[in-house]
């Protein structure tokens, strides 16, 4: 969430910035000042009335011993009247807070000043590729195909436990899975994150906080006896464990990574680029997440971004890591790197993690702060990626890899699945 200070000082930049993500603001912005112009005037007037109602419980007294029962009568007339204007400035104050704040969380994060122009992916820019595309026969197979052929993944038998979108990994195929979920997690504590299990639903406060509510409440499935929701990322319980907590400058920096299955309604998806692990109402995804000292919130962005890389580099996959324009990135991120990996029998990339760096928007929220030296508290850096998401790295995993003799398991995969061909 943007902090009022950020709107009011900085409002043609505001306006500005956010037109990068093609967020029309001026308008929402001028509400919000309004609000608060309203707002302080009327806790101005609040507290002079205040101020006198003192002036005058002090005075009645006095007037009444004095003898002066006419004056003093008209003193407490003059109180009442002050209390029931202060009942309705209170009334007015809340009311004009309420909308300011409602109108502030309507506005997403600031795009850094690196963001790209565009309102589309067609406007994202390509930082740097890496890996080799194999050149596969003409008999090669969408991995939809091939989890059919070596029955590792059952599409219908989903369909039939719960919907499409549910698929059912079977022998090794759900050992793939195990094996790239151990994986990830050994590579990132190796790297320094403290791996956590977090519950796999959580209140609305959480989903506020990282910035899924109120924007994408439709996306999430939602148990309405509770009121909880089930997650759409490890991202959402992992950063809230620091919601309302002050941290101390030697604290930074906090490195967490966690494996959950992630849930998402995706409504609206169908046709072929979402058959198959293309896309999931359920998979699994392993995340890492960081909160930072301000200053060095994009070093360590960086660093975040390189070691996905590897994670990559090391699954021996063709990818490009892909800097995102103002309009396809997300409503809480100020700069994202997407990293996709190619699909050889399919012929097109696909998404696999999603690196950004959120600057303060989702510790405004949070109200995650930390103390300076100067032991006056300021707000964090927040960041995450995925490391990895599993569906499409199993996709390309599958069509890269397919052979005449069966499917070859990454080097750095074997001791993890204990085979080295799924045929």
């Amino acid at each position: 969430m943007l902090t009022l200070k950020q709107i009011r000082e900085n409002r043609d930049y505001v306006i500005e910035r956010l037109a990068v993500k093609g967020v029309q603001a001026a308008e929402t912005v001028d509400r919000i000042i309004a609000f608060d112009d309203r707002r302080k005037a009327a806790q101005a007037e609040l507290d002079a009335d205040r101020a006198e109602m003192n002036r005058l419980a002090k005075e009645v007294g006095q007037l009444f011993k004095q003898g002066k029962t006419e004056e003093a009568n008209a003193a407490k007339e003059r109180t009442a009247a002050l209390k029931e204007k202060a009942r309705r400035l209170e009334e007015e104050l809340t009311t004009a807070e309420s909308e300011m704040n409602a109108a502030i969380v309507t506005l997403p994060n600031l795009p850094h000043v690196s963001v790209p122009h565009g309102l589309t992916a067609a406007d994202n820019v390509v930082e740097r590729t890496g890996g080799a595309v194999p050149e596969l026969g003409p008999d090669a197979l969408p991995h939809w195909e091939l989890a059919r052929k070596y029955d590792i993944i059952d599409f219908e038998l989903g369909n039939k436990l719960t919907g499409a979108g549910f698929p059912v990994y079977k022998g090794k195929g759900a050992a793939l899975q195990r094996a790239l979920i151990a994986y990830f997690l050994d590579r990132n504590t190796a790297a320094g994150y403290l791996e956590v299990m977090p519950p796999l639903m959580v209140n609305e406060a959480s989903g506020f906080g990282t910035g899924q509510l109120p924007d994408k409440e439709g996306q999430m499935y939602h148990a309405t006896a509770d009121n909880f929701y089930l997650i759409p990322t490890a991202e959402v319980p992992v950063t809230n464990i620091y919601r309302d907590v002050i941290l101390n400058e030697s604290d930074f920096p906090v490195r967490l990574t966690a494996y959950t299955p992630c849930f998402r309604r995706e409504a609206g998806s169908y046709g072929k680029d979402v058959r198959g692990l293309n896309r999931l109402h359920q998979f699994d995804k392993v995340e890492i997440v960081q909160l930072q000292h301000p200053e060095k919130s994009y070093e360590a962005l960086d660093e975040m971004v390189a070691h996905v890389e590897s994670l990559v580099k090391e699954l021996e996959l063709p990818y490009r890591i892909v800097r995102l324009s103002g309009g396809d990135m997300s409503f809480t991120s100020a700069l994202t790197f997407d990293f996709e990996v190619y699909s050889a029998a399919q012929e097109r990339w696909l998404e696999v993690s999603s690196v950004s760096n959120f600057e303060s928007f989702q510790a405004n929220r949070l109200k995650l702060r930390y103390r300076d030296a100067n032991k006056k508290t300021q707000l964090a850096h927040t960041l995450n990626g995925s490391s990895l998401a599993l569906p499409r790295i199993v996709a390309a995993l599958l069509e890269n890899n397919q052979t005449p003799e069966g499917i070859r398991i990454p080097k750095v995969l074997a001791p993890y699945t204990r085979f080295e061909l799924i045929g």
